[in-house]
């Protein structure tokens, strides 16, 4: 069985950490509200946010100083910003897994 999944590459998004520990990540507003989202990583460079069943996420080149607190939070909050107004956010379950590359075929 095959599922068609539409993934867009996010080229911009900013990463912040709190001094709790808690995660912020701040990206372009997307097409509808998420349904079920969740964060994908495997401590890497890429992660895949699922922000419905049929849509996600692709964050490349992550910086290394953000692998670590990635990989140390259960959940995170999203933010989608259009311009400079907040269009939604959302807290999602962090998922660590071996290889996120293999989520992308």
């Amino acid at each position: 069985m095959s599922t068609k999944q539409e993934m867009e590459q996010e080229n911009r998004f900013d990463i912040l950490q709190n001094e709790e520990g808690e995660i912020l990540i701040i990206i372009n507003a997307y097409a509808g509200g998420p349904e079920n989202p969740r964060f994908v990583y495997d401590g890497g460079t890429t992660a895949l946010l699922y922000r419905t069943k049929d849509s996600a996420v692709v964050f490349g080149d992550i910086p290394e100083s953000a692998h670590v607190a990635l990989k140390a939070v259960s959940t995170m909050l999203i933010v989608e910003v259009e311009g400079e107004d907040v269009a939604r956010e959302y807290t999602v379950p962090v998922r660590l897994v071996k290889d996120v590359n293999t989520y992308l075929k």
